[in-house]
């Protein structure tokens, strides 16, 4: 109910969007930017650089969702957290300068809301992530990650669940903090080879929910 709140909010602001093709950046972590972006249509991917250069991913993001609120709101720049790269076709986000973005949701309760909200499960989201992490090794992560997909592109089909959504193993490594996608190919062999998961088009179908299901509990 926030979300689509604040999308009708800004529609009738009249304010601003800009499109953005497949694989394209909005932001890079540590530049400067002066506007807010939330996410109207389509799919993007946030992740930072780590020192040694390698990215590490943080999550998928599907419109519609704010995707860089910061905490500081009086200041008319800032950096930015963290990369935003489009994963579907076409992504659609409104662009709202940062102090104006603020002078709305401080005259407005329902926005305060959907902001609170925001953090509040930003925060959630990032704490039990870790948790994911430091509890299961590298197979045990892989699977965390690919159960915690069926929400965002779960699509039940005759044989299981189908990840209607194309991910690349150099994708999977970077959200699992793994340091080379061999490690994911082998990873997902062996997930093949128990049936838990197949490949159907280059996407993961999902055969055995409850064998994923085993490293998302605590």
């Amino acid at each position: 109910m926030g979300d689509n709140y604040l999308l009708k909010f800004l529609e009738n602001q009249d304010m601003p969007t800009i499109t953005k093709k497949r694989h394209t950046y909005l932001t890079y972590y540590g530049l400067e930017q002066q506007d807010t972006y939330i996410l109207k249509e389509g799919i993007i991917k946030t992740s930072i650089i780590l020192r040694d250069g390698r990215e590490f991913n943080i999550s998928y993001i599907k419109a519609p969702d704010i995707i860089s609120l910061l905490k500081d709101e009086v200041s008319q720049y800032t950096s930015a957290p963290f990369n935003v790269r489009v994963e579907s076709d076409t992504a659609t986000f409104y662009r709202v300068p940062r102090v104006l973005f603020w002078e709305f949701v401080n005259n407005d309760k329902e926005l305060q809301e959907c902001v609170n909200a925001y953090y509040r499960n930003k925060l959630s989201e990032a704490i039990y992530r870790q948790q994911l992490m430091t509890m299961n090794g590298k197979n045990g992560a892989v699977c965390a990650f690919i159960y915690q997909l069926i929400p965002l592109f779960g699509r039940e089909v005759k044989h299981g669940i189908l990840i209607d959504f194309q991910i690349t193993n150099d994708d999977i490594a970077g959200f699992c903090g793994i340091s080379t996608r061999n490690s994911v190919n082998r990873i997902l062999r062996g997930l093949r080879e128990a049936n838990v998961i197949t490949m159907v088009y280059q996407k993961i179908l999902i055969l055995d929910v409850d064998y994923l299901k085993q490293y998302i509990q605590a």
